[in-house]
């Protein structure tokens, strides 16, 4: 049996799926950060991991989907750079919870984050559209 140049159809479709898996997986930890902030910032009140995990959840796939143990290292890496701030409190069902919520200077990298992606989105779109 003699294959095809570049591969059978099957393996060109299993390397177009692992290219969009990889160009999804660069693209959503690019924007991760920002949509965190973004949901915290958009909060009333403290949210803990599994809350804004159920919010990026109810926005639609993209960033996280599927992937709620990777927002704990984000939250993290966001509090140490004191952009966010959190709290443990007893949980009558379960452990402990820690509650996050945005600090001043959170709000103004968040801003400037803001500004920036949407400088970006403008510039990809002109390009994807032709425009340049």
């Amino acid at each position: 049996m003699h294959s095809t140049p570049g591969g059978s159809a099957g393996e060109r479709v299993d390397e177009r799926a692992n290219h969009l898996k990889k160009f999804q997986k660069e693209l959503s930890s690019g924007t991760v950060s920002l949509v965190l902030l973004a949901v915290l910032e958009r909060s009333r009140q403290p949210l803990y991991g599994y809350q804004i995990a159920k919010r990026l959840e109810e926005l639609g796939e993209g960033v996280l989907a599927g992937k709620q143990s990777a927002l704990y290292p984000v939250l993290r890496n966001l509090e140490a750079a004191g952009l966010l701030a959190s709290e443990v409190e007893p949980s009558v069902s379960g452990p402990p919870r820690r509650y996050y919520r945005v600090t001043p200077s959170g709000r103004e990298v968040l801003r400037e984050w803001v500004a920036a992606w949407n400088a970006t989105r403008h510039s990809v779109d002109k390009v994807l559209q032709g425009e340049v």
